[in-house]
C-alpha cells in the first residue's frame, strides 16, 4: 500500500489518492485492495485461532449424568405423574452390523471416514441459513452431531455453531473415527424417549440392534433427521415421509457404493415398525391427560422432543382431579349399560369428552376406557360429525354477519325472531336460485321425523332443533363465513370439509375439546380463549417460558346473548328437559346433536363456570369408517343412541355443580 512519511514518526494512508484526479481519487488501488483483503483475512484467522485455543472439551457429558424424571401435576399443586427416566443402553460398535452402520453415514454423514469432522461446505450452508433465518439442520458432520448432544445444547446460534466446529476438530484429533461413530450412535435420540440405537431397536423392532436387517437400519436412520415427523406410526403423513426418507437412504447406500444394487432389490417392502408402546404406569385418564399436556408443551414452547425427554421437567396443569373422575365416573355408567358381548351393536363405542371452564383451562377429559387399554384420545378425535350441536355457530353467523338472498343485492340484518320455513323437504336456495347437487335434484332440507313446523322464528329453529330453517340460513349468509365464525369461536380450521348445504347441519368433525372450548364463547359474552392444558413449566426450579394463545373476541356482546339465550331455551324447554339436562340448573345452557347419517351424537351444553362437550360414535376396527347408532343399547330404534351424550353430561356436570 502507498504510504507517505508524514512528520517524525508518523506515517499517513495516501487514500484518497493525491496523484488521481475526479472519482479515481476515491477508488482504491489494486494493492489498497489486496492488502485490505490480507489485512482481514488475517485478522480473522488471528481471531478464529485465539477461538480454537479458548475452546475445550468438557470432561463431563451434558445431561447424561443427571438424567431426571418429568413430573406432572394437578391443577391443586398435587403430583399426577411421572415418565422417565431416558431410556438408553450403550453397546460397543462391532455388535452394530457394518450396512446398518453404513445405512446412519449414508443418510448423515457419508464422508466421515475421511473428512477432519467439519464440513467447510456444510458449515457456509447452514451459516447462510442462519443469517437468513432458514433451518440450519443440514450443516453438520456426525463428529459435530455428537458434540452438540454430548456437550452443547440444541440451540441454533453463531457463537454456539463456532463453539461445536472448533470442538469437532480437536475431538477428531483426540479421538478414533470409530470411538466418535461408536459414541454418537449411544447418544443420539431416536424418538420414543430412547437415545441410543440399541434402545431404538427394542423400540421400533423389539429386538437387539445386533439382527437389524438393512432395511430396519435405513428406518432408525431416517429418524435421526427428526423422530417426531419420520415415526411412521405417529400419522399417515409422518408415515408417507418416512417411506421416502426410507427409499432414499437405502438408494443413498448403493450410491456410496456400501450396498449393492442386487440386495437393493431385496428391499422393496416397507419395514413397519411396531406401534408405539404406551409407558408404564399412566393407568386410566391419567395418560390422556399426559399426552395432552405434553403435545401443548412441544406447541407453545421451544423445547424439542429430544431435550424434553431427557427429563427434569415440572409440567402444572389445569386439570382437577375431582373433576377428571366426576367425568370417568358418568361414563362409566353408561359403558355399564351397553352389553357388548350379547349385542353386537353395542361393541366398538366411543366415548370423547372434555371440559374447559370459560377461561379457557381443560378442567377434565375423557379420552377412552384406559390409556393402556386404548391409546387413541377420543377427547382430542377429529373424526366424529358434530351433527345439529353445529348450529348455534350458523346462527351466530347469522346474527353477526346478516344474510344475502338475492344476487348483487345488499347483506340484511337478521335477528332471532326472524321467520324462516319450517317445513320438511323445503328447497335450498342460494342468490341465484335452487341449489341442484351433481345428479341433477334439487337439495331439500330434511327435519327429524320429516315434521313440518311453518314459518318459525331463528330462535325457536335453535331451540326445537329444526333442521331445514338452519340449513337455508346458513346458504344465506354464505359458508364461507359460517365457517369463519366457526373458527373464531374456537374449532380449527381442520375441522371441516366440503361446503355444501349439509355443512350447515355439522359435517364438520371437532374435537371434544374444541367443541366445550367454542360453546364458552356465548358463555363468555363472545370472546374467545383458546383451549390449554397448561398453566406453568420449570426446571430445576427455574420457571421457563410458555406462550398463551390470547383471547379474541369473536362476536358482539349481542350476539353472544342472543345464541346464549337460544341455547338455554334448548336445554330448559327445547330437546334437553326430555333426558333431565334441566336438572343440573337454571342456568343450563346446551343443545343435543346427531349426523344426518346417524353415525354420531353429542351433547354440548355449559353453566356460568364451566362448559363441556360429549361425542359418541361407533368405529369399524379395520376400515376406522363410523357404523350407525341405530340399535345401540338394545333399543333398536334410529336415534337409539342419542340419549347417551346427555347422561353422561347430566350426571358428570349436576356432581360438577356440586362440588
Amino acid at each position: 500500500m502507498r504510504l507517505r512519511r508524514w512528520a517524525a514518526g508518523h506515517i499517513r494512508l495516501d487514500y484518497p489518492r493525491k496523484s488521481r484526479r475526479g472519482v479515481w481519487r476515491w477508488l482504491p488501488s489494486w494493492r489498497q485492495v489486496a492488502l485490505l483483503f490480507l489485512f482481514c483475512l488475517g485478522s480473522l484467522t488471528g481471531l478464529l485461532s485465539y477461538l480454537y485455543l479458548q475452546t475445550d472439551i468438557p470432561k463431563n457429558l451434558n445431561d447424561f449424568a443427571t438424567q431426571q424424571d418429568n413430573v406432572y401435576y394437578w391443577a391443586d399443586g398435587s403430583e399426577m405423574a411421572r415418565t422417565g427416566p431416558v431410556n438408553r443402553q450403550e453397546v460397543p460398535l462391532d455388535k452394530v452390523p457394518e450396512k446398518v452402520q453404513w445405512a446412519v453415514l449414508a443418510a448423515e454423514n457419508a464422508s466421515f471416514y475421511s473428512d477432519s469432522g467439519v464440513s467447510p461446505s456444510g458449515l457456509t450452508r447452514a451459516m447462510t441459513r442462519m443469517v437468513t433465518g432458514g433451518e440450519t439442520q443440514g450443516g453438520s458432520t456426525i463428529t459435530q452431531q455428537y458434540v452438540k448432544n454430548a456437550y452443547l445444547n440444541q440451540r441454533q446460534t453463531f457463537s454456539r455453531k463456532l463453539t461445536e466446529m472448533f470442538m469437532a476438530i480437536k475431538l477428531d484429533d483426540r479421538m478414533s473415527k470409530e470411538e466418535i461413530f461408536q459414541r454418537y450412535l449411544n447418544t443420539s435420540w431416536f424418538g420414543r424417549g430412547t437415545y441410543g440405537i440399541q434402545r431404538a431397536s427394542y423400540a421400533y423392532y423389539g429386538k437387539d440392534v445386533s439382527k437389524l436387517n438393512p432395511s430396519e437400519g435405513a428406518l432408525l436412520a431416517s429418524l435421526l433427521k427428526g423422530a417426531g415427523t419420520f415415526d411412521p406410526t405417529l400419522s399417515a403423513k409422518n408415515h408417507d415421509r418416512a417411506v421416502e426418507r426410507w427409499k432414499w437412504v437405502l438408494d443413498r447406500m448403493v450410491d456410496i457404493g456400501k450396498l449393492s444394487a442386487s440386495e437393493r432389490a431385496k428391499y422393496t417392502k416397507f419395514p413397519e415398525p411396531k406401534a408405539t408402546p404406551r409407558p408404564v404406569g399412566l393407568t386410566g385418564q391419567v395418560g390422556y391427560l399426559v399426552e395432552t399436556a405434553k403435545a401443548y408443551v412441544n406447541s407453545h414452547t421451544e423445547i424439542s422432543d429430544a431435550d424434553f425427554d431427557l427429563g427434569g421437567y415440572q409440567i402444572h396443569t389445569t386439570f382437577q382431579k375431582g373433576k377428571v373422575d366426576a367425568l370417568a365416573k358418568a361414563v362409566k355408567k353408561t359403558r355399564d349399560s351397553l352389553d357388548p358381548k350379547n349385542r353386537p351393536d353395542d361393541r366398538h363405542v366411543h366415548i370423547g369428552a372434555a371440559s374447559v371452564d370459560h377461561n379457557g383451562g381443560i378442567a377434565a377429559l375423557y379420552g377412552g376406557p384406559g390409556y393402556l387399554e386404548q391409546g387413541f384420545n377420543d377427547a382430542n378425535a377429529s373424526t366424529v360429525p358434530a351433527g345439529t350441536a353445529f348450529t348455534p355457530f350458523v346462527y351466530a353467523a347469522g346474527l353477526r354477519d346478516g344474510v344475502l338472498r338475492e344476487r348483487n343485492g345488499e347483506r340484511t340484518p337478521v335477528s332471532p325472531t326472524t321467520l324462516y320455513d319450517g317445513n320438511n323437504k323445503v328447497a335450498v336456495h342460494t342468490p341465484e336460485g335452487p341449489y341442484w347437487d351433481r345428479s341433477g335434484q334439487i337439495v331439500r332440507a330434511s327435519n327429524d321425523g320429516d315434521t313440518s313446523y311453518g314459518q318459525v322464528s331463528l330462535r325457536q329453529a335453535v331451540v326445537q332443533s329444526i333442521n331445514t330453517p338452519m340449513m337455508q340460513l346458513g346458504m344465506d349468509v354464505g359458508l364461507d363465513r359460517v365457517r369463519r365464525a366457526s373458527i373464531d369461536a374456537g374449532l380449527l380450521p381442520s375441522s371441516f370439509g366440503a361446503r355444501v348445504p349439509a355443512f350447515s347441519l355439522g359435517t364438520a368433525t371437532p374435537s371434544s375439546i374444541r367443541m366445550a372450548s367454542a360453546y364458552g364463547t356465548f358463555a363468555a359474552g363472545g370472546t374467545h380463549t383458546p383451549p390449554y392444558s397448561v398453566s406453568g413449566l420449570t426446571r430445576n426450579g427455574e420457571k421457563l417460558d410458555l406462550r398463551k394463545d390470547p383471547a379474541k373476541r369473536a362476536f358482539s356482546a349481542q350476539v353472544a346473548s342472543d345464541v346464549d339465550d337460544a341455547l338455554r331455551g334448548a336445554a330448559q324447554s327445547g330437546t334437553g328437559p326430555a333426558s333431565g339436562a334441566s336438572v343440573v340448573g337454571a342456568d343450563v345452557a346446551g343443545k343435543a346433536g346427531t349426523a344426518q347419517d346417524g353415525t354420531s351424537a353429542w351433547f354440548v351444553g355449559y353453566t356460568k363456570d364451566l362448559s363441556t362437550a360429549v361425542s359418541l360414535s361407533r368405529v369399524d376396527p379395520k376400515s376406522q369408517e363410523l357404523l350407525p347408532l341405530k340399535g345401540l343399547g338394545g333399543a333398536g330404534a334410529a336415534t337409539s343412541g342419542d340419549a347417551y351424550p346427555l347422561d353422561i353430561w347430566t350426571r358428570y356436570m349436576g356432581a360438577s355443580t356440586r362440588r
